[in-house]
């Protein structure tokens, strides 16, 4: 066991130098942790953004520098003076695990329709490695109390540090992922949001995460990176055509009993991608390793859908049923023809207490937006703007946008 004063520096692209003391050493060295550096950050970014080779294991540690510098700067403030000492050592490490969970691949696996990776957060803290280094914080339940925060369930004053509209996490990754994929979209004001955060009394007597409102500017830059991000990257057609194709092979394996779930759970990209690419029917996996993706054969705005297709981002299974059966009517196999459609609606949700100038806590929420974060405003907008309904095929059809929603609206 390392001792308390014991600590180590490890170089970052990022944040420059990162320290890391006694207790996060101990978790590193773990092989729930050690997995981490095995799982790309951004999926099949890479084979689009040739820098997003990044980890999760990377971005777990900017978390965890970004949760040191934040409790230092509300420690200086004394806004910490109330909560226990028990409660910044779960902050540093829960900031530290929050994606000990994750599947390879990014979130693919769980738009597949598998469990969400703060769900299986728990079976890999549960791990006897890692979960004597967590118990031996001297933390009561603190291995119950890590999962509660990271599932965002903690009656924490700091959960919205770790899980929120502003927690550590979401300012890690977009910055990182900017960064590594070499764009300009993700520019958030860090050094500017951390010092603005604070700790508020929001009902006399239950302390909650805030913001001071002279940061609404920076939370304001974390929201419009983040609709950038999705829009040029995430959502990206090609990067969302590696996407479906592999999210086609992972569920046709797992529906066939080829892959177990728990297996899955604790492989890596690399594990996966080789235990996919030795399967009976793995052209799929071998158009991906070549990088010769599905092509988009239409391409339209929601803002132009109405409405349509919603439940494309909500159930894979009909997904795949109604994949099949256009893909059989334009003369294509199964598989050969996928449909996507991503949503998510709470992008640029945000829900914080707001410390006024004059001292006032007034509340932020999607039902009572600031004219002050006019991104606030037009969220829904901004969201629909940011969606495309794409088809992609391995080769050339020509396919009617509304021959296409006809069927999609008729299984709505």
């Amino acid at each position: 066991m390392k001792s308390r004063g014991e600590f180590e520096v490890i170089r970052d692209p990022l944040w420059n130098n990162i320290r890391v003391e006694a207790e996060a050493l101990e978790v590193l060295d773990t092989p729930p942790f050690q997995r981490l550096r095995f799982i790309r950050q951004l999926g099949h970014a890479f084979l689009v953004y040739p820098g997003a080779t990044h980890t999760r294991f990377e971005h777990a540690l900017g978390t965890y520098h970004l949760a040191r510098r934040v409790l230092s700067l509300l420690e200086e403030c004394d806004d910490l003076s109330g909560i226990d000492r028990s409660e910044t050592v779960l902050i540093r490490l829960a900031a530290l695990l929050h994606d000990i969970g994750h599947y390879p691949f990014s979130h693919a696996l769980e738009e597949a329709g598998l469990r969400s990776h703060e769900d299986l957060a728990a079976g890999q803290i549960s791990q006897p490695e890692l979960n004597a280094v967590v118990e031996a914080t001297g933390v009561e339940n603190a291995s119950s109390r890590l999962c509660e925060l990271i599932c965002g369930k903690s009656s924490s004053p700091l959960q919205g540090l770790i899980s929120g509209s502003l927690d550590l996490d979401k300012i890690e990754y977009l910055t990182r992922d900017a960064r590594m994929c070499g764009v300009p979209y993700g520019t958030v004001d860090v050094d500017r949001l951390l010092h603005s955060i604070t700790i508020v009394d929001v009902d006399g007597g239950t302390l909650s995460v805030g913001i001071h409102e002279k940061g609404l500017s920076a939370l304001e830059s974390l929201l419009f990176a983040k609709y950038q991000m999705y829009r040029n990257v995430y959502w990206h057609h090609a990067v969302r055509s590696a996407t479906a194709m592999f999210k086609r092979v992972a569920r046709e394996a797992l529906q066939s009993g080829v892959l177990e779930m728990d297996w899955v759970s604790n492989a890596t990209d690399e594990t996966l991608m080789e235990r996919l690419g030795s399967l009976p029917n793995s052209a799929l996996v071998s158009r991906l390793k070549q990088r010769r993706l599905l092509k988009r054969v239409l391409d339209l705005g929601a803002d132009a859908l109405a409405g349509v297709g919603d439940w494309i981002a909500r159930d894979p299974d009909r997904v795949q049923e109604v994949e099949n059966e256009v893909a059989r009517e334009v003369g294509l196999a199964d598989g050969e023809l996928l449909i996507d459609f991503p949503s998510k609606p709470d992008m640029l949700s945000v829900s914080l207490p707001i410390v006024t100038r004059s001292g006032n806590l007034e509340y932020l929420s999607d039902s009572n937006p600031d004219p002050r974060i006019g991104i606030h405003t037009v969220a829904d907008q901004l969201h629909t703007s940011a969606r495309r309904l794409r088809v992609f095929t391995t080769k050339h059809t020509s396919i009617e946008p509304d021959w296409l929603l006809e069927r999609i609206e008729g299984n709505d």
